[in-house]
């Protein structure tokens, strides 16, 4: 991946500062490592999750980040940067402005606006503050655990892929299934397919914004584009559940099949087009 000389300021790097508070155990009989990939791409409000177990853990004393740890913060806020002008770029195309969401970097533990915030997690969005929260260390368990090649592409896709749930809050549409979860009205089953079409709209999401911050910058390289797909079919439900349960079961699925994952995200590189990307319509006939 191509860098750029864009940098954001909307970046709180929360790293070496002992962590702000500990927070929830995330445990249960899938382990540790399987709920982090199950929740890689937490769309929503996470509350309920994060808060499930207890205890804390203790601050460690502050250190000095290392050099490599300075530039990971300096490739955040280029990939940030390059969302917000993206994005900024779409929504006023669309008689709309955008507001920009804060990227947190932490390590091990840190406070959200949706409650403590883990590891264990993997990257999510919280809308209750419109923050993206990442640990870089997960990176390392995707490509040991999951096999998918970790490039910095794949990692500015992960972020565009949050991102767009922040788009998604931004258009109101977290609002609304919010709503129809609170309502009771639908099943675990209906509520599931509205999980998925909210997933791969985020994935079509980080797939438009490929394709247009590249026209812009020219940032893509040679297996770049590759590199997300496998990251996003590393994390898809089949692949998961076979992982972990050794079948599948499609009215589980929360996040959508690595094929699906696959289809979106390229859709929205193919087109560019924000208005393609109906998932909603296309799963909740």
């Amino acid at each position: 991946m191509k860098w750029t000389d864009d940098r954001s300021d909307n970046v709180d790097d929360r790293r070496g500062t002992g962590g702000g508070g500990g927070g929830a155990i995330v445990g249960g009989g899938l382990g540790t490592l399987i709920i982090a990939a199950i929740i890689f791409f937490l769309g929503g409000d996470p509350s309920s999750l994060l808060s499930s177990g207890g205890g804390s853990s203790a601050p460690t004393e502050q250190r000095e980040l290392n050099a490599n740890e300075l530039k990971i913060r300096e490739f955040v806020r280029m990939v940030t940067a390059e969302n917000e002008q993206t994005w900024s770029k779409i929504f006023a195309e669309n008689g709309m402005r955008y507001q920009p969401a804060v990227v947190v970097l932490f390590e091990d533990a840190t406070q959200s606006g949706c409650g403590p915030a883990q590891a264990a997690m993997g990257p999510f969005y919280c809308p209750a503050d419109q923050k993206v929260y990442m640990d870089m260390s997960f990176f390392k368990e995707l490509q040991q655990r999951f096999g998918a090649q970790v490039t910095e592409f794949s990692i500015a896709y992960v972020m565009a892929h949050e991102m767009g749930h922040h788009v998604q809050t931004l258009l109101g549409t977290t609002q609304k299934v919010d709503a129809l979860r609170r309502s009771g009205r639908y099943s675990e089953a209906d509520m599931n397919r509205v999980s998925v079409a909210t997933e791969l709209q985020a994935d079509f999401y980080a797939g438009v914004w490929a394709k247009q911050t590249d026209s812009r910058e020219q940032i893509l390289e040679p297996g770049d584009i590759q590199s997300a797909i496998e990251a996003a079919e590393a994390v898809g439900d089949d692949n998961i559940q076979k992982r972990s349960q050794g079948y599948v079961n499609q009215e589980s699925f929360t996040h959508g099949s690595s094929a699906q994952r696959k289809e979106w995200f390229m859709k929205g590189y193919n087109t560019g087009d924000i208005k393609q990307g109906d998932t909603f319509n296309q799963l909740l006939k």
